[in-house]
C-alpha cells in the first residue's frame, strides 16, 4: 500500500531534545541581555562624560474669548406696547490692549469672530490697542508671544441706556477652560439667567452642568450640551433649574475648552433692575478673596443694597468668617462676620448700611467655599415706572498676588480698586503690599508708571485719569470719584505687576462706570492673568540608546 500523504511523528526522545534546546537558547539570550543592560548601567563614567544641554521651550500663543452682544429678552406676554422691553439697541464693543513695557516680546495677533470667518482687527507687534465697534457675535483674541508670553487683555462691553436690559454689561475676555465656577444670577420670576458657552477650539466640547440654589443642589437629570467648534450655545438656566433666587453654577467640559459667561438680568415689574455678565471666579477653596466691591450709601434692609454671595458646594456645611477690608482697615458689619453655610445652599449676606467706599472681602472657612459680590447703583424713576431703576454689577473672587492686564471698556471711566491681603490667618496683619502699575495709551505706549504701596488690611481706590497724569509713588489711597464719559486721559488699559513671594500681596480689579442722565452704570472687571513662562528643559544624550 502506498504511504503518500502521511508523515511519521517525532519520537519522545526527539521532542524532549527539542524542548531542552529551546530552553537553553532562551536562557542564553536572557543572560546576554542582562549582561548588556548591567554593563550599560554600570559603565564607569557614563553619567559624568555626557554633557547636559539646556533646550528652551518657546511660549505659546494667548487666546481669549469675548462675549458678543447681549441676548435680547423675550417680550411675549407683555400685552402692552407702551412697555417696550428693547426701546434702544445695545451698543457692543470689544477693546483689546497689549503691553510690552520691556520690549521683551512682540504680542502681535488678531481679533476675529468665533467661527474664524474674518479678521476684525489686527494687533501690531509691540504694545498696541484696538477697539472693535458694533460687534455682532462673540470674538476671539489671539496674541502671539515673542521671547516671553504676550501680556494681553480684552474686554467686551454692552451698553444699554433704556429698557429691560438697561445697564453696563462689561467683562474681561476669558481664557477657554474645561472647568469654571460661576456665582451670580437667579431664575425666579423677576430674573433671567442665560449661560453662554463659546468654543474657540477645533474639536467639539461636551459640557455638563451642576447648579446650586437656596435649597441646595438642583436635579438636572444628567443634562449634557454639545458645543461645536467655532460655535456658541446658549442654555436658559430657567428651563433646567427654575425658581432659584440665587445661583451657583459649575461648568465642566470634555473634548475641548470653552469660554463661559452668564448673562444675568432682572426687572422689578416693568422697571429695569440691572443687567450684567457673570464670569468665572476661583474654584472652591478655604479662602476666597473678592476685590472691587465699590459701594455707595445704602440702608440696612434695602432690597437693592449690595450683597456678598456664599456657598459651600460640597457635602459638608461650614461657617464662613468674613473680613471686609476698607479704606481705613477692617470694617465691621454686624451680622456679616460669621455666616453659617448649610451644604450646597446658596446664601446672600446683605451689605446694606456699609459706608460708601471700596472694599475687599476675605472669606475664610474650614471647608471649600465659593464667594462673589454684587454691587448696585440707584437710578431715577422713569415716566412709566413706580420705583427707581437699579444697576447691578457682579464681582468675582480672584487670586491674591496676581499680575495681569485689564482693558478699559470703551466709553467708560475706570477706577483701580486694590486691596492688601496678608497670607496668614489674619488677612489684616501688619506689613504692606507693593506693585508696579503701568497705564497704557491708545497707541500701546506707557502713559505713566507708578509704584503702589498699600498697608495690609486696607483697600485703596485710584481714578485712572489721576494715575495717568500724576507723578511719583502712590502711598495713600486717592479719591476715586470721576465724572463724565469717555476714556480718561487716553487710558485704555492697565498692566499691574505684583511683587512675588511677599507675605502681604495685592488683589485688584477695575471698576468701570458710565454716567448717564438717569444714573451711573457700573461693571467690575477682573485682570487677565499673564501666561506663565515655561522653564527651559535640561536634556542629555543617552549613550545606550543614541537618543536625547
Amino acid at each position: 500500500m502506498s504511504e503518500t500523504g502521511t508523515t511519521a511523528g517525532p519520537t519522545r526522545s526527539q521532542v524532549w531534545l527539542a524542548r531542552t534546546g529551546r530552553a537553553l537558547s532562551g536562557l542564553a539570550v536572557l543572560g546576554l541581555t542582562v549582561v548588556v543592560v548591567v554593563a550599560g548601567a554600570r559603565a564607569p563614567g557614563t553619567d559624568e562624560t555626557v554633557a547636559t544641554t539646556v533646550v528652551p521651550v518657546p511660549p505659546t500663543a494667548s487666546t481669549l474669548v469675548c462675549a458678543g452682544p447681549l441676548i435680547q429678552p423675550d417680550d411675549t406676554g407683555r400685552g402692552d406696547s407702551a412697555f417696550d422691553p428693547t426701546p434702544v439697541e445695545p451698543v457692543t464693543a470689544v477693546t483689546v490692549v497689549t503691553s510690552v513695557p520691556d520690549k521683551d516680546g512682540s504680542s502681535a495677533g488678531t481679533v476675529a469672530p468665533l467661527d474664524r470667518s474674518a479678521v476684525t482687527a489686527t494687533l501690531a507687534p509691540g504694545g498696541t490697542a484696538a477697539v472693535v465697534p458694533d460687534v455682532t457675535g462673540a470674538q476671539v483674541v489671539r496674541a502671539e508671544p515673542g521671547t516671553a508670553p504676550a501680556r494681553v487683555a480684552a474686554s467686551s462691553a454692552g451698553l444699554v441706556t433704556a429698557g429691560d436690559l438697561r445697564g453696563l454689561a462689561a467683562a474681561s475676555c476669558q481664557e477657554p477652560t474645561a472647568d469654571a465656577w460661576l456665582l451670580g444670577g437667579a431664575t425666579d420670576l423677576s430674573s433671567t439667567a442665560q449661560l453662554v458657552l463659546s468654543n474657540a477650539g477645533s474639536t467639539p466640547a461636551e459640557v455638563t452642568l451642576a447648579i446650586w440654589g437656596p435649597s441646595g443642589p438642583a436635579d438636572l437629570t444628567g443634562e449634557r450640551f454639545l458645543v461645536a467648534p467655532g460655535a456658541q450655545r446658549v442654555v436658559v438656566l430657567g428651563g433646567i433649574a427654575a425658581e432659584q433666587r440665587r445661583l451657583a453654577v459649575h461648568v465642566s467640559a470634555t473634548g475641548g475648552r470653552v469660554g463661559v459667561h452668564l448673562q444675568d438680568s432682572a426687572i422689578d415689574g416693568f422697571t429695569p433692575a440691572g443687567t450684567e455678565l457673570v464670569v468665572p471666579g476661583e474654584a472652591p477653596a478655604r479662602r476666597q478673596v473678592v476685590p472691587g466691591i465699590s459701594v455707595v450709601d445704602s440702608n440696612v434692609g434695602d432690597a437693592s443694597a449690595p450683597a456678598l454671595r456664599l456657598v459651600a458646594p460640597g457635602d459638608t456645611g461650614t461657617t464662613a468668617r468674613v473680613t471686609l477690608l476698607g479704606p481705613e482697615g477692617v470694617t465691621v458689619l454686624p451680622g456679616a462676620e460669621s455666616v453659617a453655610l448649610a451644604p450646597g445652599e446658596v446664601t446672600d449676606v446683605p451689605l446694606g448700611g456699609l459706608p460708601a467706599g471700596s472694599y475687599t472681602a476675605v472669606v475664610d472657612a474650614d471647608q471649600p467655599v465659593l464667594a462673589s459680590a454684587v454691587v448696585t447703583r440707584p437710578g431715577s424713576v422713569g415716566e412709566l415706572d413706580d420705583v427707581p431703576s437699579v444697576e447691578r454689577a457682579w464681582a468675582a473672587s480672584t487670586a491674591v498676588g496676581r499680575s495681569g492686564v485689564v482693558a478699559v471698556p470703551t466709553g467708560t471711566r475706570g477706577k483701580l480698586v486694590a486691596g492688601a491681603v496678608a497670607s496668614g490667618e489674619d488677612p489684616a496683619a501688619t506689613g504692606a503690599a507693593t506693585a508696579t502699575l503701568r497705564l497704557l495709551g491708545a497707541d500701546g505706549s506707557v502713559l505713566a508708571e507708578r509704584r503702589l504701596t498699600l498697608d495690609a488690611g486696607t483697600t485703596g481706590t485710584w481714578s485712572l485719569d489721576k494715575l495717568a497724569t500724576g507723578t511719583g509713588d502712590v502711598v495713600l489711597p486717592e479719591p476715586g470719584a470721576s465724572t463724565g464719559r469717555g476714556a480718561p486721559a487716553g487710558v485704555v488699559g492697565m498692566d499691574l505687576v505684583t511683587d512675588e513671594g511677599a507675605d502681604v500681596a495685592v488683589v485688584w480689579a477695575l471698576v468701570a462706570e458710565s454716567n448717564e442722565d438717569d444714573g451711573v452704570l457700573v461693571s467690575v472687571l477682573d485682570p487677565v492673568p499673564v501666561a506663565p513662562t515655561t522653564p527651559d528643559v535640561a536634556v542629555r544624550e543617552d549613550p545606550r540608546l543614541g537618543t536625547r
